[in-house]
């Protein structure tokens, strides 16, 4: 799959290098909730938050907008479980016409959704741009159903 990542989006990844020294894949700029998504090259995500997340308050600062970063990881249960953290994913079903079903644990809901549905978009973004995959339900489960 070919992504193309306008001037705008080059431009954040960039200042994002500039100021934290981590390495980012890509930049999704989501108006909807006012916030730039900002996807993390594995194991580059410790320099990226910095430490107690000062490198995530001086982008937010600079740009002027909320920023998230979700940590890169290629198979699909893994990269999941990141778009959802800080929700505890305990499973992932993915189905045959190519939807998931997260399973999460019992408390974690609404982490899940996030304040008016932001998680799930996030989710609804990331996941086909990276896999043939699309979002189907987020429930509460043990695991078991994976």
């Amino acid at each position: 799959m070919i992504r193309t990542i306008a001037f705008k989006e080059r431009r954040y990844i960039e200042e994002l290098r500039i100021l934290t020294r981590a390495t980012a894949l890509d930049c999704i700029i989501d108006d909807r909730f006012g916030r730039i998504i900002y996807l993390i090259k594995e194991g580059d995500m410790g320099l990226a938050i910095g430490r107690k997340g000062s490198n995530i308050r001086k982008m937010q600062r600079v740009l002027g907008k909320r920023i998230e970063m979700v940590e890169y990881s290629p198979e699909i249960e893994n990269f999941t479980k990141n778009v959802f953290r800080p929700a505890r994913v305990v499973g992932v079903k993915r189905e045959d016409d190519g939807r998931l079903t997260v399973y999460v644990h019992g408390g974690d809901l609404g982490i899940a959704i996030g304040r008016g549905g932001c998680t799930i978009e996030k989710a609804r973004l990331l996941l086909p741009r990276y896999f043939s995959a699309s979002l189907g339900e987020v429930l509460e489960g043990d695991g078991s159903h994976a």
